[in-house]
């Protein structure tokens, strides 16, 4: 049972939801980055591969932290 050990369940999760603010904050630095490429034209409809990478990016975030959130949230 999961009561026997508080401390190793509250050490994974402040590991795993400190590694994933990391991650979105790196994903916004990203972004701001894009964003400014973009500003100063950059990207057109022949060029917008680092435009697509940084969606793709921000996307398998989003979709890691919907199996994390269940896993550390949710499971009892």
């Amino acid at each position: 049972r999961g009561d026997k050990f508080p401390g190793v369940f509250f050490s994974i999760y402040f590991a795993m939801t400190g590694v994933h603010a990391l991650h979105i904050l790196g994903g916004i630095g990203v972004f701001v980055w894009i964003v400014a490429r973009a500003a100063k034209h950059h990207f057109s409809s022949e060029y917008y591969g680092p435009v697509e990478y940084t969606g793709l990016y921000w996307h398998l975030v989003d979709l890691i932290w919907i199996y994390l959130f269940p896993l550390l949230y949710l499971i009892h």
